[in-house]
C-alpha cells in the first residue's frame, strides 16, 4: 500500500481509540452510565451509532457476494436477518420497550413474568441467549475482518510453533484489530461506543460516496451491460430462479444451482414466514435493544429507530454497489474461469477490488471506512453482551451489594471473557456465510416463538418462555454442530442428509420445537400473577390477546382503553418495508445506470416517506410520556 493510504488508516485508528479513551471518564459513575450512557445521549447520536453498528465488514462482504451473483433480487437475502426488524421497532416496538425503564432485555423480561421462580427462569434464559448470540457475532466479526485485512495488507503475520502454524495471518490480523477495539470499548462503555461510532459513521459515508462516485465515473453502462443480463437487473421473480447470467458466464449459473436458493419462491416464502414472527418478537437482547433503552424518553426511542432506518441503507448500498460494479467489469471473467468456484470465494470480492482497483487516497479512506464498520459493529456487541453478565447474573445472584467501581471492573473483565470466547468460536467457523446462516436462521429461530408470544398472549408465562427458549437453543446448537461437521458424516445417512439442508429451510423445525416448549411450559404451570400482568399491560399497552387482563383493568378504571392500533401498525410496517426496500434499490439502480428503475425507486421512496409522515411521525409526536 502507498504511504498515503497507510497514513490515513493510522490517523483513523489513533483518532478512534483516542476519542474512545478520552470520553471514557463519563462512564465511571455507575452501570447506568456505563451501559446506557445515563440515558442522556441525544436520539440522533444514538441513531447514528445504531446505524453505524449495523454497517459491519463481514455483512458487507457477504452482501457484495450475493449482489454480484444473484443480481438486484439479492436485496431480499437481507430479509434473512430480518432487516424488517428495524421497521417493526420503529413503528411500535421501540415505544413498548422504552416504557419499561430498565437496563437490559432480560431485566425487561421480569416486568412481563414477575420475580417468582418462573420469572427468574425466563430472566436467566434470555440472559444466556444474549451472551451466546454476542459470542456468535464476535466469531462472525473475527472471521470477516481476518479475511478482509489479510488480502489488503502486505505483511505476513503467520505465527509458527513446533514446526507448524500456530496462528494464520488472517487470525493474527483479526486478533490485533479486535484487541485495539476492545480496549476503548471496555474503557468507556456506551459513551465511548456512541462517540466513536458517530465518527466512524461519517467516515463510512465519505467512503461509500467516494467508491460509488469512482465506479460511476470510471465504468460505463456499456461495460456493465456486457457482463450482466436484464434478468440480473430484474427485481421480480417466479417460483424458480431464472437464469441470471449469459452462457459465457455459465460458472455463475452453476454456482447458483448449488447454493440452495434455486427454488427462490420457496426461499422468499420462508423468509416472509420467519421475517414476520422474528420482527414482531422484537430486537434480540443486543446492541440495538440497548440503544432503545438508552434514549431519554419513549418518544425519542421511536425517533431514534426511524432515524436508524433512514441513515443506514442508501450509503451502505452506494458502497456495496460501487464495489460490485468494479468487480463485475474486472473480476467476472477471471472468476468464471474457476470451475470450482464457491460462495466463499465471493466473500473475497471486496478485498480483491480494494487491493487491485481502487486508486491511492480513496483506498486509504475506504479502508479506514471499512475498518470503522468493523470496529463500530464489534464495539456495539462488546458493550451489550457484558451488561447481561453483570446486571442480570452477577449483580442479581452473586453480589447484589457492591460499589459502582466494583461492578464496572467486573463488566470490563466480562467484556474480555466474551471477546475471548467469540474469538475461540471464530477459529472453528468455516466461513462468514456459515456463521451468517447459523445466526439468522438457527439461533434466531430459537428466539422467535417465545418472544413473539410474550407480547400478544396474556396466558403465556415464565416457564413457557423458559422452555420455549431452551427448546429453540438446543435445536439451533444441534444444527450448528451438524453444519460444521457435514464433511465428516457418511453420505446417505439421515444426519448427512439433514446437514445438507440450507439453514433457512430448517427454521420451521426449530420454530416448531420452540413452540412446543412454549405451550408445554405454559399449560403445565400456573399463569403469571395477575398483578404483574396488569402492571405490564397498563404500562406497555401491547395489542393482542389480553382479554382477561383488560377486563380487570377496565373494571378498576372505566377510562382505561386498550390498544386498537394493530391494523394501523401492520399497515405502517408494510409501508415501512416498501420504504426500506426503495432505499436499497435506489443506489443499486443508479450506480448500474438503470435510470428508469432508479426513478421508480425514488418516487416510491418519496411517496412512502410522505405517507409515513402522516401515519407514523404525527402519531409519535402525540405520545404522552
Amino acid at each position: 500500500m502507498n504511504i498515503i493510504d497507510v497514513s490515513i488508516i493510522l490517523i483513523y485508528i489513533v483518532l478512534s481509540v483516542g476519542i474512545g479513551i478520552w470520553i471514557s471518564r463519563k462512564a465511571s459513575k455507575g452501570l447506568d452510565d456505563y451501559f446506557l450512557g445515563g440515558k442522556s445521549i441525544k436520539w440522533y447520536f444514538l441513531g447514528l451509532s445504531n446505524g453505524s453498528g449495523m454497517f459491519d465488514v463481514s455483512g458487507t462482504s457477504w452482501m457484495i457476494g450475493v449482489l454480484f451473483l444473484y443480481g438486484v433480487k439479492s436485496f431480499m437475502f437481507m430479509w434473512l436477518w430480518p432487516i424488517w426488524n428495524q421497521i417493526f421497532v420503529m413503528m411500535f416496538l421501540a415505544v413498548w420497550i422504552r416504557r419499561s425503564k430498565v437496563m437490559t432485555g432480560s431485566e425487561w423480561i421480569l416486568t412481563r413474568f414477575g420475580s417468582d421462580k418462573a420469572g427468574k427462569a425466563s430472566h436467566i434464559i434470555v440472559a444466556i441467549f444474549a451472551i451466546i448470540s454476542t459470542i456468535g457475532f464476535i466469531a462472525y466479526f473475527f472471521v470477516g475482518i481476518g479475511k478482509f485485512v489479510t488480502i489488503i495488507l502486505p505483511w505476513d503475520l503467520t505465527v509458527h510453533m513446533n514446526g507448524g502454524v500456530f496462528l494464520t495471518s488472517e487470525q493474527a490480523y483479526a486478533l490485533l484489530i479486535i484487541f485495539l477495539t476492545t480496549i476503548y470499548t471496555v474503557k468507556g462503555g456506551m459513551f465511548s461506543v456512541v462517540a466513536t461510532e458517530v465518527v466512524q459513521y461519517i467516515i463510512m459515508i465519505v467512503a461509500g460516496v467516494l467508491i460509488a462516485g469512482y465506479a460511476f465515473i470510471n465504468y460505463t453502462d456499456i461495460q456493465i451491460n456486457s457482463v450482466i443480463t436484464p434478468e440480473w437487473k430484474n427485481v421480480f421473480f417466479g417460483w424458480e430462479f431464472e437464469t441470471q447470467w449469459s452462457d459465457k458466464f455459465e460458472t455463475f449459473n452453476r454456482l447458483i444451482d448449488t447454493e440452495g436458493y434455486k427454488m427462490f419462491g420457496a426461499f422468499i416464502g420462508m423468509t416472509l414466514f420467519k421475517g414476520f414472527f422474528a420482527s414482531v418478537a422484537g430486537p434480540t437482547p443486543s446492541y440495538d435493544l440497548q440503544r432503545v433503552l438508552s434514549t431519554k424518553s419513549v418518544k425519542e426511542a421511536a425517533y431514534m429507530s426511524g432515524f436508524t432506518n433512514l441513515i443506514l441503507f442508501i450509503p451502505r448500498y452506494l458502497l456495496i454497489t460501487g464495489i460490485v460494479v468494479i468487480a463485475l467489469v474486472n473480476l467476472a471473467p477471471e472468476l468464471n474461469a474457476n470451475v470450482n468456484l464457491t460462495g466463499a470465494d465471493l466473500e473475497l470480492l471486496m478485498p480483491k477490488v480494494v487491493n487491485l482497483y481502487i486508486p491511492v487516497g480513496i483506498k486509504g479512506i475506504l479502508l479506514a471506512g471499512l475498518l470503522a464498520a468493523f470496529m463500530s459493529g464489534f464495539s456495539a456487541f462488546v458493550n451489550a453482551g457484558p451488561a447481561y453478565i453483570v446486571n442480570d447474573i452477577y449483580k442479581k445472584y452473586f453480589k447484589p451489594v457492591a460499589s459502582n467501581q466494583h461492578y464496572i471492573k467486573v463488566s470490563q473483565i466480562s467484556s474480555f471473557l466474551v471477546v475471548g470466547l467469540g474469538v475461540f468460536m471464530g477459529f472453528f467457523a468455516d466461513s462468514i456465510n456459515s456463521l451468517t446462516l447459523w445466526i439468522t436462521s438457527a439461533l434466531y429461530g430459537g428466539y422467535v416463538a417465545a418472544n413473539f408470544l410474550k407480547w400478544i398472549w396474556w396466558r403465556f408465562n415464565g416457564w413457557g418462555y423458559f422452555w420455549g427458549m431452551v427448546g429453540g437453543l438446543i435445536a439451533a446448537s444441534l444444527q450448528f454442530v451438524l453444519d460444521q461437521n457435514k464433511g465428516n458424516l457418511t453420505a446417505g445417512t439421515f444426519l448427512h442428509d439433514l446437514s445438507q439442508v440450507p439453514s433457512i429451510y430448517l427454521f420451521p423445525l426449530i420454530f416448531g420445537m420452540s413452540i412446543l416448549g412454549c405451550l408445554l411450559g405454559t399449560y403445565l404451570s400456573k399463569p403469571t400473577d395477575i398483578e404483574v400482568l396488569k402492571s405490564f399491560y397498563s404500562n406497555v399497552r401491547p395489542w393482542g390477546f389480553w382479554g382477561p387482563v383488560y377486563k380487570q383493568l377496565k373494571a378498576e378504571d372505566q377510562s382505561f382503553q386498550k390498544n386498537n392500533d394493530f391494523y394501523l401498525d401492520m399497515m405502517n410496517c408494510v409501508i415501512g418495508i416498501v420504504w426500506q426496500s426503495s432505499m436499497i434499490l435506489l443506489p443499486i439502480y443508479f450506480i448500474i445506470r438503470d435510470y428508469p428503475k432508479a426513478a421508480v425507486a425514488l418516487v416510491v421512496f418519496l411517496v412512502t416517506t410522505t405517507v409515513l409522515k402522516f401515519t407514523w411521525l404525527d402519531r409519535v409526536r402525540k405520545i404522552e410520556e
